[in-house]
């Protein structure tokens, strides 16, 4: 899976694979973490989005479990 840099304080780079639906996010601390059947809208508007961070906490934390 290709991880594209981000601009934000919290994620460094994002990935997605449109097959799967698995995005895969990298924070700056270094740890990845893996997320199953994210909708391809949801990755879409994550990647516009301004705030990754805030978009993070608000709609994906805690869902999207593998």
């Amino acid at each position: 899976m290709e991880m594209v840099r981000v601009r934000s304080d919290a994620i460094s780079a994002i990935g997605y694979d449109p097959d799967t639906q698995q995005m895969c996010i990298r924070f700056t601390s270094g740890k990845m973490y893996n997320f199953c059947r994210v909708p391809l809208e949801t990755h879409e508007r994550f990647m516009r989005s301004t705030s990754k961070g805030s978009f993070y906490n608000d709609r994906i934390r805690g869902r999207y479990s593998c």
